[in-house]
């Protein structure tokens, strides 16, 4: 369980890709200084687990589904990740509860510049426009952001000058792809209306 407040900029070390796997190394001494067997760590939104690590690195194993759902694929050494360790019992929630289970990507389609901040307009498809609201929670790599506005098929994230600096988010460039991870709230509520039975003719009625 994540937060979505990101605690340092990683560096990829490497990426050992195998026929349907990958291992993925990172330089983050933070996340680095306290990681055991096992741990959970989020990188650029995806939740990974420790296989191993060093002082200031750690590496984790990619699975196939993983690396055809997000954007761990395209990353290159020397490429910067958003990370964060997994939250504590006790902690501020000072973003939104993120799982880390992305629901896919979306593609930067325009950024709007102001005089200190950045709006950017992302993709949103079909299947996820249901659960994107205005001032709804999203994460996008792994920061949660507050959704501005949105479209049938797009919605915009309001960056401060702290977002910029301290994520990737400053980095990206029109038709760059970013991990997303929708609200759990709002998956569950969707589910719920799916599968939840029609009413009867006698409740309708009443």
């Amino acid at each position: 369980m994540f937060t979505g407040i990101i605690e340092e900029r990683g560096e990829v070390i490497a990426w050992q890709q195998t026929a349907d796997a990958a291992r993925l190394t990172v330089r983050a001494p933070l996340a680095a200084s306290d990681a055991k067997h096992g741990d959970s760590i989020s990188v650029s939104g995806v939740c990974l687990t420790v296989v191993g690590q060093g002082s200031d690195w750690f590496e984790a194993d990619v699975m196939d589904m993983t690396i055809r759902m997000s954007t761990l694929a395209e990353l290159t050494p020397g490429r910067h990740v958003n990370i964060e360790r997994a939250m504590q019992v006790g902690d501020r929630l000072g973003g939104h509860i993120v799982q880390g289970h992305i629901d896919g990507t979306a593609t930067l389609l325009s950024i709007e510049a102001g005089s200190a901040w950045r709006v950017l307009r992302f993709s949103l498809s079909a299947e996820e426009a249901p659960l994107v609201a205005r001032k709804g929670s999203i994460a996008v790599d792994g920061v949660s952001l507050t959704v501005s506005a949105v479209g049938d098929d797009w919605f915009e994230v309001s960056l401060i000058p702290e977002t910029l600096e301290a994520t990737t988010l400053g980095e990206r460039e029109v038709g760059d792809r970013v991990n997303i991870e929708t609200d759990i709230l709002a998956r569950h509520v969707l589910r719920l209306a799916e599968v939840a039975p029609a009413p009867s003719t006698e409740e309708v009625a009443s």
